[in-house]
């Protein structure tokens, strides 16, 4: 015959097992067992000797508070086996005390109070000659301990007092912070929304030099042109079989050059209103286009990972500027060297050089892919954008200066700089931040707004550019809008004060 075992939980067993025990040693119920005095005075014994092991007297004469106060006493900041825990200063009196052990945080003094017992028959007669007093050391405030009566300890008593902080910290001169402070800019805010042109992602823009007109390309395979003043669209040029990305208005002719997903290169006559020059050569769709401003060259980069050099007038391909490994999503150039540079996706930027066609440096600061860059209008430096940080070089050798100061935490496509050292970065998640461009400080971080009927995802900003003067801004989005953006005329310092706190560390990388 078997019986079932009833099973029991863990807290039963052991409650069982208190009772048991308590049954077994207590000799009430009700009351618990009286304190040891041997067991106690050991506990204590080792509490002390773990909390107060590394503290040792240099002096066993007991100092008392007033003789403290009034005289002059050397600072404790001996070590075991060195000679300055041996040795006190000549003319300062032998008070100091060595610590070894974990220094109190400053501008805290805290007094123990131990009170000891003669013996355990009387309980009444305590004495106190073995004091504790603070030592103060030259770089924080350390405390230590004289002796140790053979009695047990009776009572400890802690109070925490806050005195002034006599540590040599308070005496040192601040040092201000190299870091430059940011020039006070006027917050800005969108005054015109253009929406209904496009019928597709607007994906890049352009502005006439003479700050009249712009254009913007869009993923409905159109060009069209708009008036700055009013926003009204002046013409629409259609010609290419996929989203055009890269934009590029001619300074020297009356040209517009374009560049799509369909790898095409286009030249537009604005005059004829149609092509007039293709220039093929890409593999794949070209992202990304810029003229050269002495030269009669445009440069074009896509997927195929190439930059590739053309002659406006002959269509001749001059150079194909190979050596990156992935897209190559952004490009610039300048009359002096590095005449060409460019950003890829595989997170390196490259300098060439036009007269042979090859690469001069290779920028490996970055560690996510290199989407936008912008120069400086007037500086010799240029920005680069990254999902990872933000980047600023210095031109002609591409020295690392600084990254900005905050972190957009967002896929950036656009970056653009204006004279008056405002900078602009444009996100994917629909984030617009204003930058100060000295000192890398974020004066305004500001969302745009999609339109009613676009999804919430669609709030991504593909392309920024300043006008001629840098007054106007132009922003393409992915709601197929276009926003134009201007300062604040009645924001002054007082009512958007500067809330700027300067870096404790530069990071050199």
């Amino acid at each position: 015959m078997t019986t079932e075992i009833e099973p029991q939980s863990l807290q039963n067993l052991s409650l069982k097992s208190v009772k048991r025990a308590l049954d077994l040693f207590s000799p009430a119920h009700d009351q618990l067992a009286p304190p040891d005095p041997e067991s106690k005075k050991v506990r204590l014994s080792h509490k002390i000797q773990v909390a107060f092991g590394g503290v040792e007297p240099v002096s066993k004469k007991p100092i008392r508070r007033a003789e403290y106060n009034n005289e002059q006493i050397a600072p404790s900041n001996a070590l075991p086996g060195q000679e300055g825990a041996k040795e006190v200063q000549k003319g300062v009196k032998e008070k100091a005390l060595a610590v070894f052990g974990p220094t109190l945080p400053p501008r805290t003094l805290i007094f123990l109070l131990y009170l000891y017992r003669d013996d355990a028959d009387n309980g009444s007669n305590y004495r106190n000659d073995n004091t504790v007093l603070p030592a103060f050391g030259s770089s924080s405030e350390r405390f230590s301990v004289l002796s140790f009566s053979s009695s047990y300890l009776y009572k400890l008593s802690v109070m925490t007092l806050h005195v002034r902080n006599l540590s040599t910290s308070a005496l040192m001169e601040r040092i201000p912070s190299r870091w430059p402070r940011p020039e006070w800019h006027a917050p800005w805010k969108y005054y015109r929304v253009i929406q209904g042109g496009h019928l597709g992602w607007v994906r890049s823009v352009a502005f006439d030099s003479s700050n009249d007109w712009f254009c913007t390309g869009s993923a409905d395979r159109t060009i069209k042109v708009w008036d700055v003043a009013s926003g009204v669209l002046k013409h629409t040029l259609t010609g290419h079989i996929g989203q055009v990305r890269g934009l590029a208005v001619s300074n020297q002719h009356s040209y517009i050059f374009s560049a799509g997903d369909d790898k095409q290169v286009k030249c537009w006559d604005l005059e004829q209103n149609k092509v007039i020059r293709s220039y093929h050569g890409h593999l794949s769709g070209v992202y990304c286009l810029a003229l050269q401003p002495t030269l009669d060259v445009v440069l074009t980069g896509g997927r195929d990972s190439v930059c590739r050099v053309w002659d406006i007038r002959t269509k001749v391909q001059t150079f194909a500027l190979s050596g990156h490994d992935k897209d190559v999503c952004s490009v610039f150039t300048r009359p002096t060297d590095p005449q060409v540079v460019t950003g890829s996706h595989d997170s390196t930027i490259k300098f060439w050089d036009l007269r042979y066609g090859r690469t001069m440096a290779t920028l490996t600061n970055h560690k996510k892919a290199v989407r936008a860059m912008a120069l400086h209008p007037k500086e010799n430096a240029f920005v680069s954008a990254s999902a990872d940080n933000i980047k600023k070089f210095s031109l002609p050798k591409g020295e690392f200066r600084h990254n900005m100061l905050s972190q957009q935490r967002a896929t950036i496509n656009a970056v653009a700089v204006n004279e008056d050292g405002v900078m602009v970065t444009g996100g994917d998640n629909g984030s617009l931040w204003f930058w100060d461009w000295k000192s890398g400080h974020s004066f305004q971080q500001a969302e745009t707004i999609v339109q009613p009927g676009s999804l919430e995802s669609e709030a991504g900003i593909y392309a920024a550019c300043y006008d001629q003067t840098g007054s106007r801004l132009v922003t393409c989005e992915a709601d197929k809008t276009i926003k134009m953006w201007k300062e604040d005329e009645n924001a002054t310092p007082e009512t958007h004060p500067l809330n700027f706190r300067p870096p404790k560390e530069i990071r050199r990388f």
